[in-house]
């Protein structure tokens, strides 16, 4: 059964609301692309719907969810109380009775109560409305955004892992098993699917990958947890988000995200990205920021 109308995408201005509106697309389903921005959204999606909505204030939900039949639903980083906020756009879509609600949620939340994205399935799920979790574990992205500062400027990736293995998933991938479930809705109402990449790395890997692809060093320097944390603070990351991204990266240590999950390759039906080829394909953006010269390759 497809959807009779389009799916509001909200979050369309990152990674990966970006690429489930244009998984949407690709697959000849309708998105309307929702945020704060909307000369944003229009720029970055010509000729699709925009929507204003704003979480922190309820009073957009309505306009936004008019009409809609789907609704992807992401958390921002910076939000920390999603009851007045996810939760209660979650209500407004019942409301408006929208036929399918995909969340991307993340792995593990589940059987976490810390993470925000816990209370959030439970509210969905207790909402009624027909519904599919996704879950992904932690973004190939993360390395050109969370980690990009420090590469390009210290030639390091600096988090408090260890020796933690990480199944890194490409966010276009995300966007295509979105983009599958919206297809096929009544298929996956009330599943739940752990997303990774095909291949589980440590950090040290990651670094030697990165090496290789960019032509100069980079390094893993495993960080204390209180180390990151302040480390965070002066990159000015705001403290909520900066205490989650905390605990998932130290949850690295007790290998929550090395398993590979063989959920997205059936989503796809084909082979999820590797974390070569997203570093092979995006190597502009680790290019060497600061005036003096980039470290120089060992003889």
């Amino acid at each position: 059964m497809r959807l009779n109308g389009p799916v509001l995408v909200t979050g369309a201005t990152g990674n990966v609301g970006g690429a489930v509106a244009r998984s949407l697309q690709a697959a000849g389903i309708a998105p309307r692309v929702a945020g704060t921005d909307v000369a944003r959204l229009r720029a970055r999606f010509p000729g699709v719907p925009a929507a204003h909505l704003d979480f922190g204030e309820p009073g957009t939900f309505d306009a936004a969810l008019a009409g809609a039949a789907g609704l992807f639903l992401i958390r921002p980083p910076r939000i920390a109380r999603v009851g007045p906020t996810l939760n209660a756009l979650v209500d407004h879509a019942v409301r408006h009775r929208v036929a399918h609600v995909v969340f991307a949620s993340v792995a593990g939340a589940d059987r976490n109560p810390v993470v925000p994205h816990h209370r959030i399935e439970r509210h969905l799920r207790a909402s009624g409305l027909p519904n599919t979790i996704l879950r992904p574990g932690f973004f190939a992205q993360n390395l050109a955004d969370a980690y990009g500062r420090d590469i390009r400027d210290d030639g390091r990736i600096y988090l408090p892992a260890a020796a933690g293995r990480v199944a890194f998933v490409d966010t276009r991938d995300i966007g295509d098993a979105a983009a599958a479930v919206f297809a096929d809705p009544t298929a996956h109402r009330g599943a739940a699917h752990t997303l990774t990449g095909p291949q589980a790395l440590d950090f040290t890997q990651v670094a030697a990958l990165l090496t290789e692809v960019l032509g100069r060093p980079v390094r893993y320097q495993p960080a204390s947890v209180a180390g990151y944390l302040r480390h965070l603070r002066r990159r000015r990351v705001p403290v909520t988000q900066a205490l989650v991204q905390t605990v998932l990266h130290a949850g690295l240590r007790r290998g929550q995200a090395e398993r590979v999950d063989p959920a997205l390759p059936l989503l796809l039906g084909r082979p999820a990205r590797t974390l070569r080829e997203y570093v092979t394909e995006h190597r502009d953006v680790w290019r060497w920021t600061p005036a003096s010269e980039p470290p120089k390759m060992s003889e």
